[in-house]
């Protein structure tokens, strides 16, 4: 087989290059006791998109940082008993996207919560308020600012969570019987949603984005979604007299030290082939995470649908 990472045998044992900071359990109680403090002002509107078997909502509510945050949620017409439900993630720069992609899941028995991540291509508000270099993406975003607490993907990650325990407490959900599921940056919010929200039952991630960021960086890799990472040392530590400084502060929001919060049964997909969050950076992750999980490889396929797995997942998450 062709090789742009390591040897399968090697990721499977491999550990990750970007620093845990040391106080970086503290950091992340510190960020869910804020949220946890925070009055949602959970905001539901119908949406005129309908069918005979599902009802559309426009969902927001009011996360870390003030910041009012949106996702769609769908629910079975006329189910009342507690159900299960699907938390969905999507990709970098993108949306939450149709509604009626999420209709298979609705069709199911299950509700559906789908967010917009701040700032990017959906209807979330992303408040800034950072110093630095926003330039070219949001991994960098706070980067630069006093304190980590400024980092973007801290809101983002807390989000997911604040979205699970919102879906959690609707009287139709069955709170023991969520799910959450993405690509590439959505697998990674996946991972996040999954442990900071240790309730969350399956967890079905498709090619991480935002694993071992200086993984990425040593194998020339900070383009295309980690373009922002070159950007961000051209311009503010040309000679990198920082990167050790720099790599450890992004650790703060590195999925591979998040994972072992993780409580969820995992289904894990990736390509052994992507030139976009490669291999091993999604293996730093898989390979901290301590819960039942399972690995499913596509040899030859990069960051790109994987055939089958769609299929696969709903099977997964089917059984909630």
């Amino acid at each position: 087989m062709p090789l742009i990472d390591m040897p399968l045998a090697q990721l499977r044992e491999y550990a990750g290059r970007t620093p845990r900071p040391d106080d970086f359990d503290a950091y992340w109680d510190r960020a869910l006791a804020e949220m946890h403090a925070l009055d949602p002002e959970v905001e539901l509107t119908p949406h005129p998109f309908e069918t005979d078997f599902a009802e559309c909502f426009h969902l927001r509510f009011t996360g870390v940082g003030g910041a009012r945050v949106y996702a769609k949620y769908l629910r079975p017409k006329g189910r009342t008993g507690p159900h299960p439900a699907v938390l969905m993630f999507h990709g970098y720069s993108g949306s939450s996207g149709d509604w009626a992609d999420k209709l298979g899941y609705v069709a199911q028995g299950f509700s559906v919560a789908a967010l917009d991540c701040r700032g990017q291509g959906g209807r979330s508000e992303d408040v800034g308020g950072v110093k630095g270099n926003t330039l070219r993406g949001h991994i960098i975003r706070g980067l630069d600012d006093d304190t980590p607490d400024k980092l973007y993907y801290r809101g983002v990650f807390l989000d997911t969570a604040q979205l699970a325990r919102i879906v959690m407490a609707m009287p139709e959900v069955d709170e023991t019987r969520v799910g959450a599921t993405g690509g590439s940056q959505g697998g990674g919010l996946t991972l996040a949603c999954a442990a900071l929200e240790p309730r969350v039952k399956r967890a079905a991630p498709v090619f991480p984005f935002l694993c071992d960021y200086r993984r990425v960086w040593e194998m020339d890799l900070a383009k295309d979604a980690y373009e922002e990472l070159r950007t961000f040392f051209r311009n503010f530590d040309p000679r990198h007299e920082r990167e050790e400084a720099l790599f450890t502060r992004l650790g703060y929001i590195d999925n591979q030290h998040l994972a072992p919060r993780i409580r969820a049964d995992v289904l894990f997909f990736t390509g052994l082939m992507d030139p976009v969050c490669p291999p091993s950076t999604q293996f730093a992750a898989y390979n901290k995470i301590t819960a039942d999980k399972d690995l499913v490889l596509y040899p030859d396929f990069g960051h790109e649908g994987l055939p089958g797995s769609s299929d696969r997942i709903f099977a997964f998450l089917a059984g909630l």
